[in-house]
Parts: structure tokens; sequence; C-alpha cells
């Protein structure tokens, strides 16, 4: 059984809608199971966190940076850091904001600079950018074109029932599924 955790902060709901796609992703691997936690329980939670295969990072963007309530998160877990107690999990992260680019990118990378300073094992979204050819929509997985995580967009003045979309929230369930399929390969190897 892989055990995979999402960890994330969302302001509004977009992001947590996201969070929700990521984990009905990782559900769909047989032989998973998945832990849904906002960053405020996670820290609550930290002997889950390090019984998990892989640990999903998830914040809005917000001023081109993650949240300040996901930092804050990231700043609770020095103690892990220190001791090394997430060293080789795989990570893996997804990110929200109003604007179509908003910098999601640079809350990306600072996920998996994260990570990485805890020696964890960053799986790309494994998807070729969507709606950049004629024959292209809003449709399309990874509309967004991320390679290093899942995007979403969500408008600003409309809810987490309307937004962020269904192609960004089936990007985030595929980032979900593959980092349980993964997760469950590296058990077994």
């Amino acid at each position: 059984m892989a055990t995979i955790a999402i960890v994330y902060h969302s302001g509004y709901g977009h992001t947590a809608a996201q969070a929700q796609a990521v984990a009905r992703g990782a559900g769909k691997s047989a032989g998973t199971q998945v832990h849904l936690l906002t960053s405020e329980e996670a820290q609550q939670q930290w002997e889950l966190l390090a019984g998990a295969d892989a640990i999903i990072f998830g914040s809005p963007t917000y001023m081109g940076s993650v949240s300040a309530k996901f930092k804050e998160f990231m700043e609770a877990s020095s103690k892990i850091w220190y001791e090394r107690g997430w060293q080789d999990k795989l990570a893996a992260g997804f990110t929200t904001s109003a604007s179509q680019n908003g910098d999601k990118l640079d809350s990306l990378i600072q996920l998996s600079v994260f990570a990485a300073q805890h020696g964890m094992l960053w799986v790309s979204l494994g998807l070729l950018p969507g709606n950049n050819h004629s024959q292209g929509s809003v449709n399309d997985l990874n509309r967004l074109g991320s390679f290093l995580g899942a995007m979403a967009q969500a408008n600003s003045d409309q809810g987490a029932d309307v937004a962020p979309i269904q192609s960004d929230l089936l990007t985030a369930e595929h980032l979900g599924e593959r980092v349980a399929e993964l997760a469950k390969r590296l058990q077994a190897s």
C-alpha cells in the first residue's frame, strides 16, 4: 500500500478544489491510501507525514509566491529537515492563481526547492503542454503549459464551485495519479 499525503493551503477555496482533484487522482491508483490535509492540520500530523511515501504540496500563488499560511508550514518543518525525516520521499506540487500566468511558476519552484532541501525526489507533471496549437483548446490537459507541477487558473470573481475549470482539475488528477503510481513502483523495487 502506497501512502500519499497532500498538504495544501487554500485562501478562497480554489486551491482546495485543486487539492481534492489531486486526491481523486491519487485514489484512482489501486492500493493507495490518500490523506488530504490543510497546511494547518499537517502541523499536527508530523507522524502521518513521516509515514507517507509521497507528499504533494499545494498553495495558491499570492504576489508571485506561496501563501504566508503555506510558508508557515514550510518553516514549521525545520526540525524534520534537520533530522532528514523526509529524505528520499517523493514530492510534487500544484498551485492556482487568478491570472493566466500569475507567476505560478515561481510558486512551483519554491515548492520544489523546499522538497529538495528536505532531500525529497521531485515528480514532474509528465505532460506535454496543451492548448498551444491551432487544434488545441482550453479543455486540454496542462492547458497552462507547466512541466514542474499542476497549475490552475481561477477567476477572482468566481467561487470554487465554478473555478478552476475542469481541464485544470483533470490536470491535477493526473498529477495525483502519477505520483501514486510512481510511489508504488518505488515501493516494489
